[in-house]
């Protein structure tokens, strides 16, 4: 048996999902797809039929996991606000509302650091050019970090005001 150096059980960087069974590959596709793509396309990726990625679409679909755009041919894409509606109920389910707050605020302190450093409110304020050709990479690198940081404390807000609503005593 070959080695190939991978002990740790992940899949080749190029089949992320080759051992996954139809159902995972189709989902995975269109996971990763950054554009709506036909039932044809996501079967390419998925390596099934397109009558089985057309199945498994239907069904993610109905579940409001990926957007069906009507059309010829149909097009399938992911629903991001899905995904994000997933992310916060899991964030207030796994913390409390004082961890979530305290993240908020970690989250918030990151930010006005950043808004220091670059004296401007949001990373798209922020003209890369102004810096010197060697800093380029960096300023970069810490502009898609403050992106990430302001839609973290977006989403640890979301899931703070779900926690802090669902906790709250009911007035019957």
């Amino acid at each position: 048996m070959p080695d190939d150096g991978r002990r740790d059980g992940r899949p080749p960087f190029d089949r992320p999902f080759e051992d996954a069974d139809t159902k995972q590959r189709v989902y995975g596709a269109v996971l990763h797809a950054r554009k709506p793509m036909t039932a044809a396309e996501v079967a390419d990726r998925a390596d099934c039929s397109e009558e089985s990625a057309r199945t498994h679409l239907s069904f993610y679909a109905d579940l409001g996991i990926v957007i069906q755009h009507e059309g010829r041919p149909v097009r399938y894409e992911r629903n991001d606000d899905y995904f994000e509606w997933r992310r916060v109920n899991e964030l207030a389910r796994e913390h409390t509302v004082d961890e979530l707050q305290t993240r908020v605020s970690e989250l918030t302190d990151r930010i006005e650091e950043y808004r220091g450093r670059f004296n401007a409110d949001s990373p798209a304020e922020v003209d890369v050019l102004e810096f010197d050709a060697e800093r380029v990479d960096d300023v970069y690198a810490e502009l898609g970090d403050w992106a990430t940081v302001v839609e973290e404390r977006r989403l640890h807000e979301r899931a703070r005001r779900k926690a802090a609503g669902s906790t709250a005593p009911s007035h019957s």
